[in-house]
């Protein structure tokens, strides 16, 4: 299993208008003041509003969520501020579907059998 490294997401909150690319790589640059050689990647998630950023190295993301105490205020087009929640990305737990599984298996036995695969 792979994990991300040295990288943050930036939560928009859902209910707030749409932010475009260009706006987004903007408040980096102007909100965050974060350089372009500090950042590796940048991955946006529109549908849940979720922007990750990958840096160079750990320490200038552990300094950026120490800065921003872990909360950026976006100002958007129409004037209207919402908060975005900043936090290391982690993998998350994700649901799987198993099809012509009988129902008597229990999830806790597929866990146990797919751990000692691993």
């Amino acid at each position: 299993m792979s994990e991300r490294h040295n990288t943050i997401v930036c939560c928009f909150d859902p209910r707030s208008p749409r932010i475009t690319a260009f706006n987004i790589h903007e408040w980096i640059y102007e909100c965050l003041r974060i350089p372009e050689e500090k950042i590796r990647m940048i991955q946006i998630n529109g549908a849940r509003r979720h922007v990750y950023i990958k840096f160079t190295d750990g320490e200038y993301m552990n300094q950026i969520i120490q800065d921003t105490e872990g909360h950026v205020e976006y100002k958007h087009d129409n004037g209207e501020t919402s908060q975005v929640q900043i936090e290391i990305a982690g993998m998350g737990t994700k649901k799987v579907r198993v099809a012509n599984l009988p129902a008597e298996v229990k999830e806790n036995e597929i866990k146990a059998h797919n751990t000692e695969k691993l």
